[in-house]
């Protein structure tokens, strides 16, 4: 019994971290739809305006400062998109990892156990 104490709580630990980045990713998957939706309202303030008006914004203004942010959205949400099914299925694969570890070793400890059945007759 206590053979099994060390193997059960790296299992624990396997399917903690496999739970872990799972989270990380779903949770960035939800970040995306409020993003778009900050992304949209960014490009309808910029361009309602008049092209002139865009085109003679000073530098640094707060009007160029939006462009910039237009800009470097897609690449943020991109990011999060990408990075999250990322950890999704980096979580899936530690968890099917540890699973083929437990049905590796299901054999292995079940020798044993018989083993000392055995000799315990």
């Amino acid at each position: 019994m206590k053979k099994m104490m060390p193997m059960m709580l790296v299992m624990m630990i396997i399917m903690l971290v496999a739970i872990f980045y799972a989270y990380q990713g779903i949770s960035m998957h939800n970040k995306v739809e409020t993003e778009e939706n900050t992304f949209h309202q960014l490009q309808t303030e910029y361009f309602s305006l008049s092209k002139a008006e865009r085109d003679g914004a000073e530098t640094n203004s707060e009007l160029n400062q939006k462009l910039v942010q237009i800009q470097n959205f897609p690449s943020e949400l991109l990011r999060l998109k990408l990075v999250g099914v990322g950890k999704i299925l980096t979580g899936i694969f530690i968890l099917l990892f540890g699973i083929l570890i437990a049905l590796i070793m299901m054999p292995v400890r079940l020798g044993k156990m018989m083993k000392e059945s055995s000799m315990q007759r």
